[in-house]
């Protein structure tokens, strides 16, 4: 399947230059889509642009208007839109390298692959492909996209490149205009010990096939229910989550996971019924020194999937 690149201009590094194509990285999520239906007729609803003054208008003979005041607009057309020019507009200029863990994860946005256009952008594209890798870093250049200029993370991916675009600092909301209203208070460290547990207990490796959208597929379920003519069983209410007595809920939670591990444990001795929990005793001893060692490496990670060296 051929796919329709999302822009298409040069890869910039100095003096070294070659065509590339970007393409969006992710499909569009979900495959159920509503439509708007009148249930008396059965006809999809059309949606008419439609002048308040003069009625319905044809959408080609429309333009954008930019609100300066209340009901006063500047008109600009798409011609006068193109005409504003940028570097950016047909170039990945690569402005900077950093460190993949000094952009925060809030700052990462869309993800793209960045390949060369046509054979002969190949060569000069593995060229500054494999130095990219080779510097283990993070490379920043600058895109416009949709009427705006982005800035582009770039890194090697397999043969190619992965691209990213970076929110700007106006996009994202300071974490104190939100996380300010929360206690100072600590936590009790025996509640902490114990979820601490649970947490190593449901420790894995990340598989995003594991990961399905249990919603779509209830909706799915329900409207072949529905083509079937009949009428379908109402979800039951979600249990309530409201915790009163938070230390019993986490000891309730690790006897719940400690009978889940059980099956793995079958090889042992029969009178071997110590549960998973305490099998570790060494555990209980340091367990914020042991959380704060697996949590070091997260911190380190950039701040979306990155894989160096893939390719």
């Amino acid at each position: 399947m051929a796919y329709r690149p999302s822009w298409q201009g040069h890869l910039k590094l100095s003096l070294v230059t070659c065509p590339v194509a970007l393409y969006t990285a992710t499909n569009a999520g979900g495959d159920v889509h509503f439509n708007l239906i009148n249930p008396a007729t059965n006809n999809r609803i059309k949606m008419i642009t439609t002048d308040p003054d003069t009625g319905p208008i044809e959408r080609s003979s429309l333009v954008k208007g930019y609100e300066v005041s209340k009901g006063e607009y500047i008109l600009l057309t798409d011609e006068e839109i193109k005409s504003v020019k940028l570097e950016s507009t047909k170039t990945i200029d690569i402005e900077r390298f950093v460190a993949g863990d000094e952009i925060d994860r809030l700052y990462w946005d869309n993800p793209y692959y960045l390949a060369p256009d046509g054979k002969l952008a190949q060569e000069a594209f593995g060229v500054i492909r494999t130095a990219m890798e080779k510097s283990g870093q993070i490379a920043l250049g600058r895109i416009v996209m949709a009427t705006r200029e982005r800035i582009l993370a770039l890194e090697p991916r397999g043969k190619g490149i992965l691209a990213y675009t970076i929110r700007s600092d106006a996009e994202v909301r300071k974490p104190d205009e939100i996380f300010a209203g929360i206690s100072d208070a600590a936590a009790d460290p025996g509640m902490i010990a114990i979820a601490e547990k649970i947490i190593e207990q449901q420790e894995g490796p990340f598989d995003p096939s594991q990961f399905v959208d249990r919603y779509e597929e209830a909706l799915k379920a329900l409207i072949e229910e529905k083509k079937k003519g009949h009428v379908p069983a109402a979800a039951p209410e979600p249990e309530n989550t409201n915790v009163i007595d938070l230390m019993a809920a986490l000891q309730a939670s690790l006897r719940g996971k400690d009978k889940q591990a059980a099956p793995a444990t079958k090889g042992k001795a029969a009178n071997d019924k110590a549960p998973a929990a305490s099998a570790k005793p060494a555990a209980k001893a340091a367990p914020a020194k042991a959380a704060s060692a697996k949590a070091a490496p997260a911190k380190a990670e950039p701040a979306k999937p990155r894989a160096r060296k893939a390719g």
